[in-house]
């Protein structure tokens, strides 16, 4: 089984996923290449003790796969980013 980093390489860091955190309770992490969304969606609730709602991924043209995370509203995206280290 894979672990939680693994899967989730690093979160993304731009003003479009700081504002996706403040105002739709979505997280944005840059994945492996070969994630599933359900593989991010137990990675997420694995490793932050959160429930989420939907995962969309999309690869960039850079290569990349970014997977966006809705958190359930009984769990903050504000307080995973602070974590983080995002804000």
């Amino acid at each position: 089984m894979k672990r939680v980093w693994d899967i989730l390489k690093y979160p993304h860091l731009t003003e479009k996923s700081i504002g996706l955190v403040e105002k739709e309770n979505k997280l944005v992490f840059i994945v492996d290449n070969r994630a599933t969304k359900s593989e991010v969606k137990w990675a997420v609730e694995k490793g932050f003790n959160v429930k989420v709602l939907k995962v969309n991924i999309l690869n960039d043209m850079k290569g990349r796969k970014k997977a966006f995370v809705k958190l359930h509203p009984d769990n903050n995206a504000l307080d995973i980013a602070t974590r983080l280290g995002m804000l």
